[in-house]
């Protein structure tokens, strides 16, 4: 999995390219709590991300919490969105 940091103002968007799974969750959460200071928004750019486990769901989850609610999530596939509707995470996060 590949991680790319963007900043754009206070918007802090990361480009992720790869499965999001139970290896490389943990490098996702790490990422997230590098410094994210002056970011009041991030957004998840899942264009690159073929498949979701339920440790990538954790880290998403975690990413929420963390910026208080302040998440997006771009570029979803339909098999992921399918994973996110059977979750009911749909209704929580804001998904584009």
């Amino acid at each position: 999995m590949t991680i790319t940091r963007e900043m754009n103002g206070t918007t802090m968007t990361f480009r992720i390219e790869g499965s999001l799974d139970t290896l490389t969750a943990p490098a996702l959460m790490e990422e997230l709590e590098k410094d994210m200071d002056g970011a009041d928004e991030l957004i998840l750019d899942f264009q690159g991300v073929p498949y979701i486990s339920s440790a990538g769901l954790r880290a998403v989850l975690g990413a929420y919490k963390q910026m208080n609610g302040r998440l997006k999530l771009i570029h979803v596939s339909e098999i992921l969105m399918e994973v996110l509707e059977v979750t009911g995470l749909n209704e929580t996060l804001t998904i584009e």
